[in-house]
């Protein structure tokens, strides 16, 4: 039978525009979007043929639903012919490939790492001769391949690559908001559809040809394939009803009828045939041309392509679906015993695959099966390293189905509910502990472990999950584990975290109390989490050195590997060198990863952002983190988030909103004990203070913290205040406190503990010294630490220090330079109050500072109508409604505007923007 592409009738449009796309300069990328069988096929391998005619070189591809959950599966055919270009790469960008595809080691990389290596090898290919890649059923690839499509499409302008989608209108996927160009390819219209019906069916009698058009509706392979149904033995079918099956039956549905009477008619082993095809996802049109060997090759089929089931590829000579209908139908049509016997010859097929043979085993598995259910939990490892712990939840949860001993299948369950705890899955971790509990029996320690994830992310439940959780490492240690064991590393982390966010000294003292009685038990790293979650002050020493090898050692690592020694870097000030780490896997694990481990991540790029002043990108980060964390319901996580924007607000000067959020944050966290998030809370009341100059406030904020002269055991915050409680205790008189805080700091050798803690307390030190040489040592010492450029708001309060010292003990000349460095790093950060604090100190040291930096007034147009409406009275809402923004996207712009303009309210507006120069309006 010929082929459904063989016709083109009624596609001038759509004709037109695929031409001027392959004869096009440069790359580009487009979308076609249509019902089923309304002809997306036959127009992607006719635009095909015209590439092929331009002298390109064409690729295909198609989605399969079979392999929708495998990550990076729809890469692998795209990539798969231009192997020897990825030969050709460096190393660097060839392991990138080794690690998406399973061939070798390493952190997966982002998407953007990805896309980029995706775009050199398509470079290097074509250099050659053109390329148009060519994908057919676009919904059902899977989510990594689409981010990756996506990114890669976006950025296909000034090359010689184009790529053509086809997507199924009534199937959503991540395509739909890849933001790629779209071509809608709606129903024939009538005449065409006469034209086709006529040109594919000639000599239909009046009453047929009228049944098959109102039938199909325009439906190009409804046209094609209808006739043959309705002449059944040669005569018009009787009624409608006959055709249809069931007035208002969808009519991919009525298709699938016409297919299964062909498939019916199929002697067994063809339809055998068939079934192994189907669902190991063999392509579907003359489109989907896979590499051989990747695909499970139907043999013996002849009986099936005469029947109108099968084409044959042209290029490889192997059976393909004649369109992805019949595949779906041929499942449909199968039994239960017919597919198991199915994925059972598929997993034997796909034996060196671990992903692909653990699918199929579990797909034809029945009784409980140990060899499978390892398999499974083999695959689920794999996946997660991929960025799919969606999927890996699926998988174990399937292990723990087919697992033969109970403890096997509480344990698998306890694995499930751990990772979609880390996923963002909250009330699928609920569910799975439920399953994993034995009648009449107690909760696993698996099932705690999730529990308690639950409890702490959801409501930030640190006093009851703490309470399960030693009971249950204190089961098992009475149990007589003689191993590492994974729950138990498992419930020690969690453990910790806990600890971490209550930052209550007694339950720390237990805590390392129980930990001892563990010995060789706790993993190395957990040591590490111990001692730089807790108290960094009493047992910080050694723990950088003890990061960075724990760092440098990380092979193949899960997400939150990644996310735990983030946080300890962060304690001991050397997240920084993380972070390109931290942002891929941020970028890997969104939409199908861990998504609750992505808001830890974001917190602490966050964090990073803010200590190296790039203050409007952690603005974003928290925000986007907020989001993220609010959409998903973790309390903790999106009260963690306010707490560092309102920080981040009082470091900026924006008092108003810093201390809405410390308010939040203060009454949420406080009723339930959680000290990690009323210290920070603490800490932005401090600065805040500060930034306005009400120095007795900070201080009192900073005393809540911490006493003078001391700090505060298992008080994160503690140390990370020493400057603030010293110049907030120097500027109100309490120089005996200041100064006792600072040799605090240097007998508790903080120096050593970590970088930013080095610059501070020299700072301190000489802030607080009275010998003038001594002073100038520690000024000296903490300017020109190595990492001092690193903190740039801490260096430069020191340095606004300094210039106030050199001013009064050696003379105002002797001061302008440090002072003017204070103020640039000011301007620069966006620190208006303290700018402007800077700027006066200079012209007391009789310079005449200039005004601030150019770009602090160069507004963008969109930028200085906000302010305008803003100095006019207007809300953001109303401003919103006016310029079409949101209220969020407004006050994001008034955030900016502020520092430019060297103001800190709204009510400063008016007076900034009638100084700006006549025209300033970009």
């Amino acid at each position: 039978m010929e082929s459904i592409a063989g016709a083109m009738v009624g596609r001038e449009r759509e004709q037109e525009a695929l031409s001027e796309f392959v004869t096009a300069a440069g790359g580009r990328a487009l979308v076609l979007r249509g019902d089923t069988g309304v002809g997306k096929s036959a127009l992607l391998e006719h635009t095909a043929a015209l590439a092929e005619g331009e002298r390109h070189r064409v690729v295909r591809a198609a989605g399969v639903e079979a392999e929708s959950q495998l990550p990076f599966a729809g890469l692998h055919q795209f990539l798969h012919p231009l192997l020897p270009h990825i030969d050709q790469l460096d190393d660097g960008h060839r392991e990138v490939f080794d690690v998406v595809f399973g061939r070798g080691e390493g952190s997966p990389p982002s998407v953007m790492t990805l896309g980029i290596a995706v775009l050199d090898v398509l470079s290097l290919a074509a250099s050659q001769q053109p390329l148009l890649l060519v994908l057919d059923d676009g919904q059902w690839l899977d989510t990594s391949s689409i981010e990756v499509c996506g990114f890669v499409g976006r950025r296909l302008t000034g090359s010689s690559v184009k790529l053509l989608v086809g997507l199924r209108s009534d199937v959503s996927s991540a395509f739909d908001t890849a933001a790629l160009p779209r071509l809608a390819v709606p129903t024939l219209s009538q005449k065409a559809s006469e034209q086709l019906l006529d040109l594919r069916h000639p000599g239909l009698d009046p009453v047929s040809r009228r049944l098959v058009l109102d039938e199909a509706q325009g439906n190009a392979l409804a046209l094609l394939e209808l006739p043959p149904h309705v002449l059944r033995g040669g005569r018009p079918a009787d009624n409608r009803e006959a055709l249809s099956g069931y007035p208002g039956v969808p009519l991919s549905q009525r298709l699938q009828q016409v297919y299964g009477d062909r498939i019916r008619a199929l002697s067994d082993d063809v339809r055998a045939e068939l079934l192994r095809g189907a669902l190991d996802g063999v392509g579907a049109g003359t489109a989907a041309r896979h590499p051989r060997g990747t695909r499970y090759r139907m043999l013996d089929a002849d009986e099936a392509a005469a029947g109108g089931l099968l084409d044959i590829d042209p290029l490889s000579g192997d059976f393909v679906f004649r369109h992805p209908l019949v595949r779906s139908t041929v499942v449909q049509l199968a039994t239960p015993n017919e597919r198991r016997a199915a994925h059972a010859a598929l997993a034997r097929v796909h034996r060196e695959d671990v992903e692909r043979r653990a699918t199929h085993l579990a797909a034809a598995t029945v009784d409980p099966d140990e060899e499978v259910a390892t398999a499974l939990e083999a695959a689920a490892e794999s996946v997660t390293r991929r960025g799919g712990a969606m999927v890996a939840v699926s998988w174990l949860t399937r292990a723990a189905e087919l697992s033969e001993r109970p403890e096997e299948r509480s344990r698998r369950l306890g694995d499930a509910a751990f990772v979609a705890g880390h996923a963002g899955l909250l009330g699928r971790a609920r569910h799975l502990v439920g399953s994993g509990l034995a009648p009449g029996g107690g909760h696993s320690p698996a099932s705690v472990v999730a529990a308690a994830y639950a409890a702490l992310y959801e409501d930030g439940d640190v006093r009851s999950s703490r309470r399960h959780v030693v009971a249950a490492i204190e089961d098992l240690r009475d149990n007589g584990v003689k191993d590492s064991h994974e729950v138990l590393t498992r419930l020690i982390n969690l453990l910790l975290a806990i600890n971490q966010y209550a930052s209550d000294e007694a339950a720390w003292q237990r805590t390392h109390a129980l930990l001892d009685t563990l010995g060789e038990l706790v993993p190395a790293h957990s040591r590490i989490y111990q001692d730089a979650w807790g108290d960094v002050v009493r047992r910080g020493a050694g723990v950088r050195e003890r990061v960075e090898n724990a760092f440098a050692a990380l092979r193949d690592p899960e997400p939150w590997d990644i996310t735990r020694l983030g946080a300890a870097a962060y304690h001991v000030d050397i997240l920084s060198q993380y972070r390109p780490l931290l942002q891929r896997a941020v970028d890997r694990e969104s939409g199908t990863g861990a998504m609750a481990t992505s808001m830890t991540m974001l917190h602490q790029i966050m964090l990073d952002q803010m200590a190296v002043g790039e203050w409007d990108e952690a603005e974003r980060t928290g925000q986007q983190c907020l989001d993220l964390a609010t959409a998903h319901r973790h309390m903790l996580f999106a009260h963690h988030a306010r707490g560092y924007l309102g920080l981040l607000a009082a470091m900026r000067g924006y008092s108003d909103r810093a201390r809405r959020l410390q308010a939040a944050v203060d009454a949420w966290a406080r009723p339930r004990g959680i000290g990690f998030l009323t210290q920070i809370a603490d800490a932005t009341g401090t600065t805040a203070a500060l930034t306005e100059g009400d120095y007795e406030a900070a201080y009192l904020h900073a005393i809540g913290i911490t006493p003078p002269g001391a700090f505060t055991p298992y008080a994160h915050q503690a140390p990370r205040t020493l400057l603030d409680l010293v110049e907030a205790a120097l500027h109100t008189g309490r120089h005996e406190q200041a100064r006792a805080h600072a040799l605090a700091a240097r007998r508790d050798r903080l120096p050593e503990i970590s970088p930013r803690l080095a610059v501070i307390t020299h700072g301190a030190l000489a802030m607080t010294a009275t010998d003038p040489t001594e002073a100038g040592h520690h000024y000296h010492q903490a300017e020109t630490h190595p990492a001092a450029a690193t903190f740039p708001y801490e260096l430069a309060r020191i340095r606004l220090a300094h210039g106030i010292h050199l001013r009064h003990t050696q003379g105002r000349k002797a001061a302008r330079l440090t002072l003017t460095l204070a103020t640039g790093t000011f301007e620069r950060l966006g620190a208006p109050a303290w700018a402007e604090r800077s700027r006066a100190e200079l012209r007391a040291a009789g310079a005449s500072p200039v005004a601030p930096s150019a770009h602090l007034a160069n507004l963008t147009w969109q930028e200085r109508r906000i302010a305008d409406l803003a100095a006019g009275g207007l809300t953001n809402k109303e401003i919103g409604a006016r310029m079409h923004l949101s209220p969020r996207t407004v006050s994001s712009h008034l955030y900016r505007v502020f520092p430019k303009l060297g103001i800190t309210s709204r009510a400063a507006l008016r007076d900034a923007l009638a100084e700006l120069p006549d025209g300033q309006d970009a």
